[in-house]
């Protein structure tokens, strides 16, 4: 510990500030960490939507799988078994996994996949962090299937921020996708031929599609509440490949927090959520006694970009009304409604309360400059299922990412593995371009196929711009970044300007996120401390994207001692 302090007194406040919260906070989840210990299995399961019955993998025969509820400190402790005939990992998703990369879980970056017949068991402390996030299946399509709600309470000594109410009920509220096809089929499918796999049969709340599609009505999820009485709602888009409007009939709602960060409370009428993006809201029984649709249909900023434009409902009703009663359908905004999901997004602020500060790097040590988006790549000696028989491709600084085979990403690192990847991912694109132009020159549309990251020193502040472009289509893109939360400084449409974007930036109260959405043909900025050791993707969560290559890997360095350094690789962890 005495050599501990010395290194804090080396180091700037800010650097001093973040290592000796994450200690604190580390120390004070030993002293008061209860374990929770679960069984997964994953096995294929019949079961029934859309009049017909499809064999998909679930997690103990669920669909979707269990919730977990667990609390600010505790541990977890998850064995899987993989039962079913693919391959797969389980990522938690929007876990800071300090020291404990290894439990991450995405397929070849911090583990190889659990094989059909294997196990491995995942186990982490859930630190400093409470609110909704949730976890789901990491290797290739499976997550359309297997994923479920992950709820952290406070600890038992606090409670809420937002003590102007207390909720009667907690009631996850998970966005689902569904395919009246085997999505492993689909994503195969696709693969084989080059071409963009089939959009999604129907939406799902909490697994069931509801009233507006065929043989559906009977089985929709329904919520009863009193009348005057206030409940939180946490809602998950865990769909594959879909930005979500979500409303409720009727209702005002109020946002507490996303993505397990508390936010200072705002009322609205819709919510947009990105694949992997959660939101909390308050939502009081206030209005006459009867039936309301909870309801959730895309955001579709891309145009020409095919997308399933069907509506998933759930129905909130109220005792003592009449359960033939039709319920009161929400205004969903309209499929392109990119107003609405910016004021939406504008509306989130950090809370920045004694219990909940805001620390936003003033300054910066690694300003990179990332372009993400669609492109096409040629098939030599053939024809592929994309425009002009070309194959999809999409990339970041025109590098399409391509997963190692022989080790995960995390392996190599800790053990000094040569080859597996090259530590020269590129700070900024190699060539400047009108971004967001509607004609973009056909020699900037192919990208190139490699395995790169980008290495960080340990404590190092980062300020990322996400730029999108408008090669072959802009749209909205959700960037995920694992291992870590992030400050959304900053966002607009067009080209970034360096030179005056930056003076529009919020450092005050800006939103915190694991998940931003970079709007179509726009921008966004985030700031953030690498501050956790290990290997950690950022990927678009439409894994129609991330399977064409949109993602790329930060490796973050060691700390300059054993607290702050990753800890050794477990003895179950998967072969490759």
């Amino acid at each position: 510990m005495e050599a501990f302090n010395q290194h804090l007194s080396a180091q700037p406040f800010a650097a001093r500030f973040v290592e000796m919260v994450i200690c604190l906070t580390l120390f004070t989840a030993m002293v008061s960490a209860k374990l929770h210990t679960h069984i997964f299995v994953l096995r294929s399961t019949p079961v029934k939507r859309l009049c017909g019955t499809h064999n998909i993998i679930t997690v103990n025969g669920q669909f979707p799988g269990p919730t977990l509820h667990v609390r600010n400190g505790d541990k977890l402790k998850v064995k899987v078994h993989n039962q079913g005939q693919y391959n797969a990992t389980i990522h938690w998703h929007g876990v800071r996994q300090f020291r404990t990369g290894w439990s991450d879980g995405p397929e070849f970056i911090t583990q190889c996949p659990i094989r059909p017949g294997r196990s491995y068991t995942y186990k982490f402390t859930i630190t400093g962090q409470e609110g909704t996030l949730w976890w789901h299946a990491h290797s290739s399509w499976l997550r359309a299937t297997v994923y479920g709600a992950l709820i952290i309470l406070p600890r038992l000594d606090t409670t809420y921020p937002f003590t102007f109410t207390r909720p009667h009920r907690q009631i996850p509220i998970l966005l689902g996708e569904w395919w009246n096809r085997n999505p492993m089929d689909v994503v195969n499918q696709a693969t084989q031929t080059g071409a963009a796999p089939n959009v999604s049969d129907a939406f799902t709340i909490n697994g069931q599609p509801g009233d507006l599609y065929k043989c559906s009505t009977s089985d929709s999820f329904s919520v009863s509440m009193k009348g005057g009485e206030t409940n939180l709602l946490r809602v998950i888009n865990a769909a594959l490949n879909t930005d979500l409007f979500f409303s409720i009939g009727s209702h005002t709602m109020t946002v507490v927090a996303v993505d397990a960060l508390y936010t200072k409370p705002f009322q609205t009428n819709v919510l947009m959520l990105g694949p992997g993006q959660t939101t909390d809201i308050l939502l009081t029984a206030n209005q006459a006694t009867g039936r309301y649709y909870m309801a959730a249909r895309a955001y579709s900023s891309g145009q020409g970009v095919p997308f399933d434009n069907t509506t998933t409902t759930a129905i909130l009703e109220y005792e003592g009304s009449s359960k033939t009663s039709t319920p009161v359908m929400p205004n969903l905004p309209f499929y392109n409604d990119t107003n609405s999901a910016t004021s939406f997004a504008n509306g989130l602020r950090s809370l920045g309360s004694h219990d909940h500060p805001v620390f936003v790097s003033q300054s910066v040590e690694e300003n990179l400059f990332y372009t993400i988006g669609l492109g096409l790549i040629k098939c030599p000696g053939q024809s592929c299922g994309g425009p002009n028989g070309s194959r999809f491709a999409a990339s970041m600084n025109n590098i399409s990412f391509v997963p190692p085979t022989t080790s995960s990403i995390l392996q190599a690192q800790h053990f000094g593995m040569k080859g597996v990847f090259s530590a020269d991912f590129p700070d900024n694109p190699s060539v400047g371009f009108d971004y967001t132009a509607q004609n973009i020159s056909r020699d900037l549309w192919s990208p190139v196929k490699a395995t790169r990251v980008k290495v960080l020193k340990y404590n190092s502040t980062v300020q990322l711009i996400l730029q999108g472009t408008n090669i072959f289509a802009g749209e909205s893109h959700p960037i995920h970044l694992h291992g870590y939360d992030f400050y959304i400084v900053g966002a607009g449409f067009g080209n970034y300007n360096a030179q005056t974007d930056p003076h529009k930036f919020n450092l005050v109260d800006p939103p915190m996120r694991n998940t931003v959405n970079v709007p179509v043909n726009g921008w966004a900025a985030i700031r953030f401390v690498a501050d956790n050791p290990g290997a950690w993707v950022m990927h678009c969560h439409l894994d129609v994207h991330i399977t064409w290559g949109l993602a790329m890997v930060f490796v973050v360095n060691n700390g300059p001692d054993a607290l702050l350094s990753l800890q050794s690789p477990p003895r179950d962890l998967p072969l490759c």
